[in-house]
């Protein structure tokens, strides 16, 4: 393996949980390490009292809530700002993902960068943020307004003091993952990658997730040719693997959908972690270990 490669890559994950129960928090609990990261989707109809619950539910189990905003679901600024606050004062939330989010805009923000310039988040008790991209393109923006975003939102949280990560959208091409990491780091952009990816799933079930996102084709080139995913479950073995072996892009660490379950998806993450972390071990010299 080339030197500064990542054997270990699936080791520090981070899972998302769509309105998960407390039944569910205290079965992720048995399931997660200490501290691993949740994130907590910002869905429709879901109320500031479900988030604030569900997070509370997370830090009191020892897991690390991460709250979803999504700005153009924000109906305004003191909303917001009621809502970070809970957040810190009641689950001790520390991070947020930022992002535009899918729904029509309610209120006076259009996109991500706007909560960010608009609302002192640091200020709040807020650490870091993620911000959204896009190794596949997005099916409506155009990918240079894209780059600017990214780049007007990392400057904007980090003249606040905020720590930044980069949180993607799902893809199932590693190739195009890859070019899109180095891509990232050519342009000088070091901050933190956490790679979209998505747990075990049927097929039929993330087709629908895939259009909707606008990633369908590189689902399609997965299942190309394979008979036996159209009627089991695709998991993201082979970008594990490519990320796992190559060198050059940075911190980089999977981010896992759960379309197919937040438990399937947790045990699924956690087998991914102890087998790269098996082989890493294996990798290294008797001096090394």
């Amino acid at each position: 393996m080339a030197e500064g490669a990542h054997p270990a890559f699936a080791s520090r994950f981070s899972v998302e949980a769509t309105r998960p129960t407390i039944s569910e928090i205290e079965q992720l609990a048995g399931i997660l390490p200490d501290g691993t990261e949740v994130y907590i989707t910002a869905v429709p109809k879901l109320t500031a009292d479900e988030l604030i619950t569900a997070a509370v539910g997370l830090r009191r189990v020892g897991l690390e809530p991460v709250a979803h905003l999504a700005a153009r679901m924000l109906p305004d600024a003191q909303t917001l700002s009621d809502l970070v606050k809970r957040l810190v004062g009641e689950a001790d939330v520390r991070r947020l993902l930022v992002i535009g989010g899918d729904a029509a805009q309610v209120g006076p923000f259009p996109d991500a960068l706007s909560v960010i310039q608009k609302v002192r988040l640091r200020e709040i008790g807020i650490k870091e943020i993620g911000i959204g991209a896009y190794p596949e393109g997005h099916p409506t923006i155009p990918s240079e307004r894209i780059e600017a975003a990214l780049d007007a939102k990392i400057a904007a949280a980090v003249a606040q003091g905020l720590a930044v990560n980069i949180t993607s959208q799902f893809s199932f091409s590693p190739e195009r993952i890859l070019i899109w990491l180095k891509q990232l780091r050519a342009c000088g952009i070091e901050r933190p990658v956490k790679v979209g990816m998505v747990g075990p799933t049927s097929v039929p079930g993330l087709m629908r997730f895939a259009r909707r996102c606008g990633v369908s084709m590189s689902v399609r080139g997965l299942v190309s040719g394979n008979a036996a995913a159209l009627i089991g479950h695709v998991n993201p073995d082979r970008i594990i693997e490519a990320l796992s072996a190559v060198e050059g892009i940075g911190k980089v660490a999977p981010h896992y959908f759960a379309f197919g379950g937040t438990l399937e998806t947790a045990r699924y993450a956690c087998a991914a972690a102890q087998r790269t972390g098996q082989a890493a071990h294996a990798m290294a010299g008797p001096d090394e270990t």
